[in-house]
């Protein structure tokens, strides 16, 4: 299932056919309506389409993709946006890992690839929380599947039975953390995510990328202003919840710290930046959900 908002058409159509050479059922949710599904598929269709006349939220075009997962008889949904392109064998991957934590009475949540970046190549590693920052886990040469805390929604394979006991996606955080929300709930209730150390996909991270000095050189995702809104509202009121793990909050906050420095410092339109954060804060505090 992919959900698009204003794509590039070429990166989309890469993706699609990817995803058909895989062996996928091809389930497209165009968040916003300008997608013409004759356009990117490599057969000339896609054969499930739902256009979303207005933006929606990454939370509700996931579910509405997931409803149509069901009616077509599917068993697992592979969460893919248009910023992604699975490389070849990646779904096979997954599949064969998330049947052998089956097989080992694992209670699996999701299971995701890595992802090498778009811009730079670079691959990425899986994460767990350290105490004040986001750690790594080292795959090197493995092959085998290793537990994590958290995983990015796109290429995050789920069984639909897991939804019906975690439940759907949080519609009301509209963008940001959707993904993270759903992996902790599910977290919660005694599920583990794992990520596998010979998948992987192409994925976009921000707009933009930008090198900055602060310390040491960082290479940094740049998001338009209005994200930045979604971005400090959402962790705020996610703070609030009671499921969700101290080492999460702690981690998170660093993380917003952090961003308010940088992108105050080094973002191309600071000004909109922090009006944007400030706004997210305030409407956290006044317990405001949904779009902005």
């Amino acid at each position: 299932m992919i959900v698009t908002f204003h794509p590039d058409a070429a990166r989309l159509a890469r993706a699609v056919q990817a995803l058909q050479q895989q062996g996928c059922s091809i389930v497209l949710v165009d968040n916003g309506g300008n997608v013409d599904p004759r356009d990117v598929g490599a057969d000339g269709a896609i054969p499930y389409f739902q256009r979303m006349e207005r933006n929606v939220g990454i939370g509700a075009a996931l579910n509405a993709g997931i409803a149509i997962a069901r009616t077509i008889g599917a068993t697992h949904v592979l969460l893919m946006d248009q910023d992604s392109v699975p490389r070849p064998g990646m779904l096979t991957r997954l599949l064969a890992h998330a049947s052998a934590l089956n097989r080992r009475g694992v209670r699996l949540a999701a299971i995701g690839p890595r992802f090498a970046d778009a811009t730079s190549g670079r691959l990425s590693q899986h994460v767990r929380f350290a105490r004040w920052h986001v750690g790594r886990i080292e795959c090197g040469a493995s092959e085998d599947a290793v537990e994590v805390d958290y995983l990015i929604s796109s290429g995050s394979l789920i069984e639909l039975k897991t939804v019906d006991l975690v439940g759907q996606m949080d519609e009301t955080l509209f963008i940001d953390h959707v993904d993270t929300e759903w992996i902790l709930r599910a977290r919660a209730l005694g599920l583990r995510a794992y990520g596998a150390c010979d998948a992987c996909m192409e994925h976009e991270l921000g707009e933009f990328r930008r090198r900055i000095w602060l310390l040491r050189w960082r290479d940094t995702p740049i998001h338009k202003p209005f994200r930045y809104y979604y971005i400090f509202r959402n962790s705020l009121a996610l703070y609030r919840r009671s499921y969700m793990p101290r080492a999460w909050i702690r981690v998170d906050a660093v993380r917003l710290l952090q961003i308010l420095v940088y992108m105050s410092l080094f973002h191309p339109q600071r000004w909109q930046f922090l009006r944007m954060a400030l706004r997210g804060i305030r409407d956290a505090i006044a317990g405001r959900e949904g779009p902005l």
